[in-house]
């Protein structure tokens, strides 16, 4: 089959592998001109994201790559700490650079899969026998299916399903990530200054000291702002955090020359069905959040589900988009609740949620019992491969 996926993130490449494996030779279209370098790191946990990442037959490689987890240390804004997290609390049992997980992707699946850099789709017609695709800048093309891996901001959601406010919700805060030479020899892990709404993180690289990632988190009403306007996010960010003390002066100096950055609400798609005739949506696009709902590992068991369901269905689309949906929805779903606290956890809105949260999480019996209940959430039934 002729199958165009769009978007190169997580999702995208791994669905590619998949469809690889299965015989097809898929395309891959994505709107960046490369691979996005960089990121926040991306965590796995449990049998059923071990499971998928062993069938890929990336488990070892991700094992070489683990940065071994990211302790978290919250201080008051005169740096007394407030409260310690391990590193298996955010870390998992592997963590990853997102951009060293794409990279990694993109090479288990480029054998079998035509890259298109640079490009995005502006148009879809399906009919009987496919889906007429416009791009900005190639050639219009027919294919069998369209699978949008596009995340929270879909394009092929957009197209096919509607406009992206009947089914994304913001959640109230917006986070902001990029990287920076570790010229203030900052230790490895995160270690923020915490107040009411607000959170400002910095960090070594664990494997490569020289380099640092920020992390800034605030609450919010929805911003009227465009997201690809670099200059007016930054300008935004130094206003919000001015005010806090050291390192923070320090990380928004850094900010001016980042040429990485990350800005974005703290979303949650919600779309009720994640399949339109030939068209079919996977990852965030379909169920996401932003951040804290394991939505990395989501993306990977889903690609998996739908790539060998495509498989068993032997040409049957709508059966096999069935088959996914009702095997995927319910866990990613689970999943997917994690995001909706990850703000109100990261930067209560008040000094008392803020007392609450440290005097809780203070506590081992409550971090292992969350521990705990973060794998079970992450588990399902995978099918066998196809």
């Amino acid at each position: 089959m002729q199958i165009l996926i769009s978007g190169a993130g997580i999702g995208g490449p791994a669905l590619a592998h998949w469809l690889g494996r299965y015989g097809h030779r898929p395309t891959v279209v994505e709107l960046a001109p490369a691979l996005r370098p960089g990121g926040q790191a991306v965590d796995f946990r449990g049998p059923t994201h071990l499971a998928v990442l062993r069938r890929m037959g990336v488990l070892d490689e991700l094992r070489k790559l683990d940065t071994g987890g990211s302790p978290m240390t919250f201080t008051d804004r005169h740096g007394r700490v407030r409260l310690r997290l391990p590193a298996d609390f955010a870390g998992g049992e592997i963590e990853i650079p997102r951009g060293e997980l794409a990279q990694l992707l993109y090479r288990h699946s480029e054998s079998t899969t035509e890259y298109l850099f640079g490009d995005t789709v502006t148009a879809l017609q399906q009919d009987n026998g496919g889906v007429r695709v416009a791009f900005r800048y190639g050639p219009e093309r027919r294919f069998d299916l369209v699978i949008g891996a596009d995340g929270l901001h879909s394009r092929i959601r957009a197209l096919a399903f509607g406009p992206e406010q009947d089914y994304v919700r913001h959640l109230g805060y917006y986070a902001a990530t990029w990287g920076f030479p570790n010229t203030l020899g900052l230790p490895a892990g995160s270690t923020g200054i915490n107040t009411p709404g607000r959170l400002a993180a910095a960090g070594a690289d664990p494997r490569d000291p020289a380099r640092a990632g920020a992390f800034l988190l605030f609450a919010s009403p929805r911003l009227d702002h465009d997201r690809h306007d670099t200059g007016a996010l930054k300008s935004l960010l130094q206003q919000r955090f001015a005010d806090l003390g050291r390192p923070v002066p320090h990380l928004l100096d850094t900010l001016r020359e980042a040429e990485d950055l990350y800005f974005d609400s703290i979303s949650r798609a919600d779309v009720p069905r994640w399949s339109n005739g030939r068209i079919a949506l996977l990852g965030d696009a379909a169920c996401g959040a932003t951040i804290g709902g394991m939505g990395t590992g989501t993306a990977l068991v889903a690609a998996y589900v739908l790539a060998t369901e495509l498989a068993r269905a032997d040409g049957d689309f709508r059966t096999a988009f069935t088959r996914y949906e009702r095997a995927v929805r319910p866990y990613a779903e689970r999943c997917q609740r994690g995001g909706d606290r990850t703000g109100p956890f990261l930067a209560p809105r008040t000094a008392a949620g803020l007392r609450v949260r440290n005097a809780l999480l203070g506590r081992g019996w409550i971090l292992d019992r969350m521990l705990r209940l973060g794998q079970d959430v992450a588990t399902m039934d995978l099918p066998e491969p196809g």
